[in-house]
């Protein structure tokens, strides 16, 4: 004869051991709510079956933690924090040719302008109409407190305003700048550092890089860099810091083929970015193309995306 037998309480199947009344067995399984019996007298078999109850109630328990880990942490999630709107003069001090096509401007300015790496300022050179440009270290990796170092480019073609800008500076020129302005700034914690720079874009972007090197060198950074013409590549010197830093994951990329070195790869940016997760954090600078692109790369993944916009012609 079996032990163990089945009988249906409120439609739900119980099953009762020798020895138990159905009662007892209702009460067990929280099938009806449970009452004193007479004189408070309890019921014997339940003690026996409401501890395996309790012991798996207390599994369920112990999954929770392992469940609400695979969640983002919460403290990746960080506040903005407003930055008051500063105003500085000051006047170029230094201008250097970093490549064919790209040039190093330098403004010493009367006092220093509280930033984070990856913000921009409006700066007004004389005789020129207000510019978002976005301040950085020389691509040695140097720069003053109370220097505001710029990379500017100058088209091909002759037009545009770094090509107007490069012409007309000289040491000396007087600028007014205000700022900070731009959210594409940089946050410290939470997962890969995935930052992408197009053409004079790699200017915020190599100050993000430099300053997680210093503040969280554990952290994890993926850098790629793309240029229409492998010649505008002028970053190399601040990729060779990187990389003895300990950043082994740099991609360099030229649209052109022609003159392009082994190292270079050819095609689209976009077309070389690691597979993004959502725990990522990205950082973009570039032309409108590059940082929609990216954006939409990082959204449809859930990563966090910081985007810089550069504008046209710098």
């Amino acid at each position: 004869m079996s032990a163990r037998c089945s009988l249906v309480v409120n439609g739900k199947s119980v099953r009762v051991s020798t020895g138990d009344t159905p009662l007892e067995a209702a009460l067990a399984d929280g099938m009806i709510a449970a009452t004193p019996g007479a004189g408070g007298q309890g019921i014997g078999p339940a003690p026996r079956r409401a501890q395996t109850r309790a012991h798996r109630g207390e599994a369920i328990k112990l999954s929770l933690p392992r469940a609400a880990a695979i969640e983002p942490p919460a403290r990746l999630v960080l506040p903005s924090r407003p930055t008051a709107v500063q105003k500085r003069t000051g006047t170029v001090t230094e201008i250097t040719a970093l490549g064919s096509h790209t040039f190093q401007v330098v403004v010493t300015i009367t006092r220093r302008l509280a930033l984070e790496p990856g913000h921009g300022v409006d700066v007004t050179f004389e005789n020129f109409a207000p510019v978002t440009l976005s301040p950085t270290l020389r691509v040695d990796g140097s720069a003053e407190l109370d220097e505001l170092v710029f990379h500017l480019r100058q088209d091909r073609d002759g037009f545009g305003l770094g090509h107007e800008l490069v012409d007309a500076l000289a040491c000396d020129h007087p600028v007014k700048v205000k700022g900070p302005v731009g959210r594409g700034y940089y946050r410290a914690g939470g997962g890969r550092l995935v930052l992408v720079a197009s053409e004079t874009g790699f200017a915020p972007i190599w100050s993000i890089a430099h300053a997680a090197r210093y503040i969280e060198p554990a952290r994890e950074i993926i850098l790629v860099v793309g240029a229409r013409n492998p010649l505008d590549l002028y970053m190399r010197p601040a990729l060779d810091w990187l990389r003895a830093t300990g950043v082994t994951r740099i991609v360099t990329v030229s649209d052109r083929a022609r003159q392009r070195p082994p190292e270079v790869r050819p095609g689209p940016l976009t077309a070389h970015l690691p597979s993004l997760r959502s725990t990522d954090v990205v950082h973009v600078a570039g032309d409108a193309s590059t940082v929609g692109a990216v954006e939409v790369l990082a959204a449809t993944t859930g990563a966090r995306c910081h985007p810089i916009l550069i504008d046209a012609g710098i």
